[in-house]
């Protein structure tokens, strides 16, 4: 049987195209590897074993990934007759009845999904602890964060269940978990990747994609399910060629900023520093020219901009349960601090989520500006390795005050208080970088290019202008030869 540890996604299809293993066994071991490693790990959160081995000996679709294991997040994407729980414990027993377009598109890949990965209650928070089914656990120590929102399915293709899965952001969803467990993970342009049928995600902050250990992997994937749909909200140019050919081109000499200073002016670990200066001694070797240099636009205003959204979105959240429960949500159905950002949410007018969207604008046109000069803008992904699980645990004080805000619906109070800025800049600080390119709709991607003295990964960001996805896998395909991570394997999946 094929190792995921020397075979990525597209080498586990080559084999099943050679008649060497067939889907049923590729399907058979993935299902053996997730039942020995999920009980510790916590990654996949629905089985969905019975399905796999039901799809994986029908007449799959002849795409990329014939007959490749895969997971699914439980939060966007949609698999008619599987769970849909977004994180949420009052809909544990919430069952899908209609797929989306992303779901079709992930079939007909060819792949063979096996379950549903953990993530937060409604993607809300960057690691992966939701109340309802327990945290998921770092394969590279497991008393630390994988991250979120996709942090379940980061756990699982670094633990070596499957070789990738589904992922969404939002803020950083896919880059801030494959930071944390050493994988690649790109977060598309705005509308590369369809949203139907429903319009546009979080103001356009989400798009959806995979997590992987391979770039080609992630560029096969693109390949399969980019484009848009009739009537959708945007539009992305059309790529030049396949991305898969792009992973092998040559990018060229490249003109590339970087910093390591959060733009809210919060720490950054030094870990994190040495993760980009090394990658700044790789990129120079390689020929390109690489300078210290930040975009103008005012971090603090980006951070308030982007919680504004953030709470406003928990708020639609909370009252769209109701066309899942039958009946309008109460303070029980969720978790507490996702109560209270429904609270603050509804706390907020119309002309306030309209100012924020026009920073969105305003910084969205520095960062065009910005790329005229710049191919690409490097930074950490995050400001320190993974935390420990629970270190993001509010205080007591914090808990009482908001077990109080909760009791009394005092969000419109506690806006007044000037909560929203403190929230803006604490909630931020571990995660300073990824939010711009949610804001602006540019592609970025995280590349394990670090591990701490023991033994966490720590990864870079690049970002570039809208649209250059193509860029991007470029520049990852170098950096992927260059740094030669595909074989650096978390403890437990070298076991």
């Amino acid at each position: 049987m094929p190792s995921l540890k020397t075979h990525d996604a597209l080498a586990l299809a080559a084999l099943v195209k050679k008649g060497e293993v067939t889907p049923l066994e590729l399907t058979d071991a993935a299902i053996r590897r997730i039942e020995k490693l999920n009980p510790q790990l916590n990654a996949v959160i629905h089985p969905m074993f019975e399905e796999g081995r039901r799809v994986a000996q029908s007449d799959l679709p002849d795409g990329p990934f014939r007959g490749v294991p895969f997971l699914l997040k439980d939060l966007i994407t949609t698999y008619a007759g599987a769970p849909c729980s977004k994180g949420c414990k009052a809909l544990k027993n919430n069952i899908a009845t209609t797929e989306n377009e992303l779901m079709r598109r992930f079939r007909a890949t060819g792949v063979v999904t096996l379950g549903r990965t953990n993530t937060p209650e409604f993607g809300l928070a960057g690691t992966t602890e939701p109340e309802a089914f327990g945290p998921s656990r770092n394969p590279w120590n497991p008393a630390h964060t994988p991250g979120g929102s996709s942090g379940g399915s980061a756990v699982a293709i670094a633990s070596g269940m499957v070789p990738f899965a589904s992922g969404g952001d939002g803020g950083g969803s896919i880059r801030v978990p494959s930071s944390c467990c050493g994988l690649f993970g790109l977060k598309p342009s705005r509308g590369r990747v369809p949203t139907a049928p429903l319009g546009e995600l979080w103001q356009g902050a989400v798009v959806e994609h995979v997590l992987t250990r391979s770039v080609r992997d992630s560029a096969a994937m693109l390949d399969a399910i980019h484009g848009c749909t009739p009537g959708a909200p945007y539009f992305a140019k059309p790529p030049v060629r396949p991305y898969l050919e792009e992973v092998k081109t040559d990018p060229g000499k490249l003109k590339i900023a970087f910093t390591t200073q959060s733009p809210i002016g919060s720490a950054v670990h030094p870990e994190c520093v040495a993760a980009v200066e090394k990658t700044v001694k790789i990129l120079e070797d390689l020929g390109h020219h690489v300078e210290e240099a930040q975009p103008g636009y005012d971090g603090h205003e980006m951070a308030k901009a982007f919680v504004v959204m953030y709470l406003t979105e928990a708020a639609n959240e909370v009252d769209d349960l109701k066309n899942l429960l039958g009946r309008k949500a109460t303070r029980a159905d969720v978790e507490p601090l996702t109560w209270t950002s429904h609270l603050l949410g509804r706390a907020h007018s119309t002309v306030e989520l309209h100012h924020a969207l026009q920073v969105w604008n305003k910084i969205s046109r520095i960062m065009g500006n910005f790329h005229e000069h710049y191919d690409l803008f490097l930074t950490p992904t995050l400001a320190g390795p993974p935390m420990k699980l629970g270190e993001l645990k509010l205080s007591t004080s914090e808990s009482i005050l908001m077990s109080i805000v909760n009791t009394f619906g005092l969000g419109r109070l506690l806006k007044i208080s000037g909560i929203v800025e403190q929230l803006a800049d604490k909630n931020m600080a571990p995660v300073p970088f990824t939010q711009l390119a949610n804001l602006t709709g540019q592609p970025a991607m995280s590349v394990p290019m670090h591990w701490t003295a023991d033994g966490l990964p720590c990864g870079v960001q690049f970002a570039t202008a809208i649209g250059e996805e193509g860029l991007l896998f470029r520049v990852a395909g170098q950096l992927e030869q260059a740094a030669a991570w595909f074989d650096k394997l978390s403890p437990i999946f070298a076991d």
